[in-house]
């Protein structure tokens, strides 16, 4: 019994050392299934992962889950701006931010698509490599604050501390917005 209630205990001081107070965990991320990228992951993130299956079409996106469930998302055209950044492409891995409607239907608010966002972009400043895993390659040596991690959190770009809007992406260009304005990247071949 004595061994049992250690056991419990051992368990719930892990559990309460992950947490920090503000609603994230630590979590492990890598596309290897190693634990080399370790990044923080926002427990309140709505985003659901996985690759675009061959069903998806103009307007509807067929989302095959990380969990290997299937989900028909219907693409929000009420907005003023495309829902999708990145464009769909059969076997890309997406980042999907949706809801059910009141006719059980899934609706996509945003789409993602990793798959592009992924390789690495140049500005007049900034010269860096986005890498699966969460790791960004930064190339200006002079930098002093040089970007190394990234995430998706609720349909936005998580750069380091710094979160971003993806305005635009494309196989030769990224825009990205924050409160410190628009930063416009071009893809390095």
């Amino acid at each position: 019994m004595k061994k049992i209630l250690y056991a419990f205990i051992a368990l719930m001081v892990i559990a309460m050392a992950s947490c920090n107070g503000n609603g994230t965990k630590r979590a492990v991320l890598s596309a290897a299934g190693d634990s080399t990228n370790v990044v923080e992951v926002d427990e309140n993130d709505s985003t659901v992962y996985g690759v675009a299956g061959d069903g998806s079409a103009m307007h509807s996106l067929e989302l095959i889950t990380d969990d290997g469930d299937t989900i028909i998302y219907l693409m929000n055209l009420d907005s003023d701006t495309d829902p999708v950044v990145g464009g769909i492409m059969t076997g890309d891995r997406m980042a999907v931010i949706g809801y059910k409607d009141g006719d059980g239907e899934m609706i996509a608010n945003k789409v993602i698509n990793i798959t592009t966002l992924l390789g690495k972009w140049t500005s007049i400043d900034k010269n860096f490599q986005i890498e699966e895993g969460g790791k960004i390659e930064s190339y200006v040596k002079a930098e002093q604050n040089p970007w190394t991690s990234w995430r998706i959190s609720n349909g936005r770009l998580v750069i380091n501390r710094d979160t971003f809007d993806i305005n635009n992406l494309s196989a030769d260009s990224l825009s990205l917005e924050n409160k410190n304005g628009i930063f416009d990247y071009k893809r390095q071949k």
